[in-house]
């Protein structure tokens, strides 16, 4: 990797002031020193968020968990009191990597990462998402790419614990300058859709400071399929929650991860219409079909989508 200065910040305030259009925020530094390793990006100056204080902490004084952003996965996925009230957050904090690397990795940074695609860490070849012209996925080795897809580039999004804050309705606190603001996860992947050059909609200099969860969604899953049993990334991923009253369902939502450039919302007039029965969750699952644009190598991640889109949503309702 190239030479960098490296900067430790102590403060919110401190990181945005030291923050340049050259920089790069570090944390956990899986994915941005695997990056520079592999010259794909080569910020100017490094900044250490690791020193700020309470950006670790997880508050739950309120009906709104507040996880900081530099939790590590591994507390998510240990956390008793989460698991037992968000139980679908816990299950995707598991499914992070390796035992090791939830010790490391931090909720920000898995909210932040980049793509995947390994025509995108190729260092060799300068793609369409690295400001090429071609989107090499396309007719090349699409294995592990989008079905759904807004624009050209089709590399997915791979961060399991967005799949399931989607469904949680979840809020991102994010530092813009001088001003915090306010992304549903859907806003905060949102330019990926559209934009082949974006990961998500964060600006150079925003840092995530916090996510928070309401605790009104009280069923909640996680499932995705993978080729290996552990340490591995999902071939596709599934969260589903709502809010269950008695026999009423209220704010059911369903998204799948690794389909699409965002966080992909199952949209469906059934998922609370219906009560969430047998033959809705089947139909919900089949409308996959006619939005999907299967390609050479990955038209099989279309009935693993859903069956996993029957599974979590049978595992809300039990």
């Amino acid at each position: 990797m190239h030479n960098f200065e490296y900067a430790k910040a102590r403060s919110v305030d401190g990181a945005i002031q030291l923050s340049t259009p050259d920089s790069r925020y570090l944390s956990g530094g899986i994915d941005l020193l695997g990056e520079m390793k592999e010259y794909i990006v080569s910020p100017k100056r490094v900044i250490d968020l690791k020193t700020i204080p309470d950006l670790d902490r997880i508050d739950k004084s309120t009906e709104i968990w507040k996880l900081g952003a530099n939790v590590r996965i591994a507390e998510i996925a240990g956390n008793d009191q989460l698991r037992a009230t968000l139980p679908g957050l816990a299950e995707a904090a598991v499914e992070v990597g390796s035992p090791q690397i939830r010790n490391v990795a931090t909720l920000g940074g898995n909210l932040a990462q980049h793509s995947r695609c390994w025509y995108y860490r190729q260092r060799d070849l300068r793609c369409l998402k690295r400001g090429g012209n071609t989107c090499y996925a396309l007719e090349g080795e699409n294995k592990y790419h989008s079905l759904f897809s807004g624009n050209p580039c089709i590399s997915p999004v791979v961060s399991n614990l967005a799949v399931i804050l989607a469904a949680l309705d979840a809020k991102v606190i994010v530092r813009r300058g001088e001003q915090e603001v306010t992304l549903t996860i859907p806003e905060l992947y949102a330019n990926a859709w559209d934009n082949p050059l974006a990961h998500n909609s964060l600006r150079p200099a925003d840092l995530i400071v916090r996510v928070e969860v309401a605790t009104a969604k009280n069923r909640s899953a996680y499932l995705q399929v993978s080729e290996k049993g552990d340490f591995d990334w999902a071939l596709v991923s599934c969260a589903a929650a709502g809010q269950k009253t008695g026999s009423q369902w209220t704010q059911v939502a369903v998204f799948l991860g690794a389909v699409a450039p965002i966080p992909y919302a199952v949209d469906s007039t059934l998922l609370e219409s219906s009560g969430l029965t047998s033959d809705s969750i089947a139909s919900i699952a089949e409308d996959l079909a006619s939005k999907a644009t299967p390609l050479t190598h990955n038209g099989y991640k279309l009935p693993i989508a859903q069956a996993l889109v029957r599974r979590c949503l049978a595992r809300i309702t039990v």
